[in-house]
């Protein structure tokens, strides 16, 4: 019983279930939004607020969520943080009318907001450097499986059961991680926290939110809605006076002086464009597949789920490829194959092969999970544990930033090259060309990541690799002189 209440389990145990329910409830509602705003009577485009809300109240929370777990102590914060996430869960399942829901979803995303950076700052102060590659196996479950999951999930629950389900899921997961969490979690508090940089929150808040907002809402809004214009410039404008505010900080909340490691700065970037490109791609592929191909919502499912396959192959090889060939190549094999990937995926057609498909899929998986987790492990190679919840903040928020951009500009690819064209005898077809120029553009972010990721050095992330020195037999080592 005590090696599995060795504080490192312990972590990794709540730190892994806490972050796939986070990660699944990001997937599992797109597919349940007809169903919910049938069944509330309001109309389909109304319930869109449902993901507006949750967007938008996880970026107020992001800037602060750092500082949070360095003053309160990151227990207290992330089992806070985990509470309010699993109780909003059991309220959206209750609610009887869209405001309600749409409440309780914000206060969702207040949770999720502050358990992300909060839960990668507890999970990397616990481990050093050189056993993160280990810890790479636990990291690739709630980044990378559970959004695959959720769609899978959410379809068997909505078809079989109730809408209600998709936010009850979360329960059998969270109570026991919360639980589990307040009995064994060791408490950390920075003695030099400081105070909180009230400036800072008061500009970054409000600019994530309208930048979030902005570019979640332009695809349907259209980009030239007043709306959309007011919030974006605002947003920008914001966060700009944030940048020349938190540079004169002494204890800034975002602490952009963090981004003067290349490393840091460079895997930063990476992640960005890996999250812009994957999240584009499982949000392209399934409407083509649906939608252009004419394959039903589970078959669909059950097609990109050999992704999530690869992405748990990939983390078992990363301990053992990460050492060997250097985060470098890794990134760099891993995207360049991913890219390529992504341009078979848009070579195909309705007589294409689908155990093709999920051999192409699989392979995303195994590629860009040995990305992810090689960048994982690298970027914070350098922080010192003190800095530790302000670097998990900043690279939280590159994090969510870079899904927003990749689906406002596939989203605009698809507007602009028209999902549906007019066939010969005046009826609509889908435009199959729409959905393939989109997944060049998943490619694309791929790329731009690539030679973002040549600048990266294997030099600058030694203490991830450092192997410790054999220890040698007791006759073989030197004796020492007495007095």
């Amino acid at each position: 019983m005590k090696a599995w209440l060795n504080p490192k389990k312990v972590v990794c145990i709540v730190y892994v279930a806490a972050m796939f329910v986070v990660a699944m409830d990001a997937t599992v509602l797109n597919v349940a939004l007809q169903t919910i705003s049938q069944e509330l009577q309001v109309p389909p485009a109304a319930s869109g607020a449902l993901n507006v809300g949750y967007l938008v109240s996880l970026a107020i929370v992001l800037p602060v969520a750092g500082w949070l777990g360095d003053k309160w102590g990151t227990k207290r914060t992330f089992l806070l943080a985990l509470a309010l996430f699993t109780g909003a869960s059991t309220l959206c399942g209750l609610a009887d009318n869209l405001t309600a829901l749409t409440v309780f979803r914000v206060v969702q995303g207040i949770g999720g907001g502050l358990l992300t950076p909060v839960g990668i700052a507890m999970l990397f102060r616990t481990f050093p450097p050189q056993e993160r590659a280990k810890v790479s196996r636990a990291l690739i479950l709630p980044i990378a499986v559970a959004p695959a999951v959720g769609p899978i999930v959410s379809g068997l629950l909505v078809e079989h059961f109730s809408w209600r389900w998709i936010f009850y899921v979360n329960l059998p997961i969270g109570i026991p991680a919360l639980l589990f969490g307040i009995l064994y979690l060791k408490e950390h508090k920075e003695p030099e926290a400081g105070r909180l940089d009230l400036p800072g929150l008061l500009l970054s808040a409000p600019g994530l939110a309208m930048m979030m907002y902005a570019l979640s809402q332009g695809p349907m809004q259209g980009w030239n809605s007043p709306a959309i214009l007011s919030t974006g410039g605002m947003g920008l404008i914001l966060i700009s006076a944030l940048v020349a505010v938190e540079l004169r900080v002494k204890q800034p909340l975002l602490d952009l002086r963090l981004l003067g490691d290349r490393l840091f700065r460079t895997t930063g970037l990476v992640a960005m464009f890996a999250a812009a490109g994957l999240l584009g791609m499982l949000y392209v592929f399934p409407l083509m597949y649906q939608n252009a191909l004419h394959a039903s919502a589970l078959d669909t499912g059950l097609t990109t789920f050999p992704e999530a396959l690869g992405l748990m192959l990939a983390s078992q090889l990363v301990p053992w490829t990460y050492p060997r060939l250097g985060p470098k190549r890794v990134i760099i094999i891993g995207l360049l194959c991913t890219a390529a990937i992504f341009v078979l995926l848009s070579m195909i057609g309705s007589d294409t092969n689908p155990w093709l498909i999920r051999s192409l899929l699989f392979g995303v998986g195994i590629f860009l999970g040995h990305t992810v987790g090689a960048v994982q492990i690298a970027a914070f190679a350098n922080i010192p544990p003190s800095s530790m919840g302000r670097a998990s903040t900043w690279f939280t928020v590159q994090n969510r930033l870079g899904p927003a951009i990749g689906l406002a500009i596939l989203s605009g690819i698809l507007a602009a090259a028209g999902t549906s064209t007019v066939n010969a005898t005046g009826g609509m077809e889908p435009n199959l060309l729409a959905y393939r120029a989109a997944l060049i553009g998943a490619a694309s972010f791929l790329l731009i990541g690539l030679c973002v990721a040549l600048r990266i050095r294997d030099s600058d992330a030694a203490a991830t690799i450092r192997k410790r020195a054999p220890v040698k037999p007791a006759e073989e080592r030197p004796v020492q002189a007495e007095g």
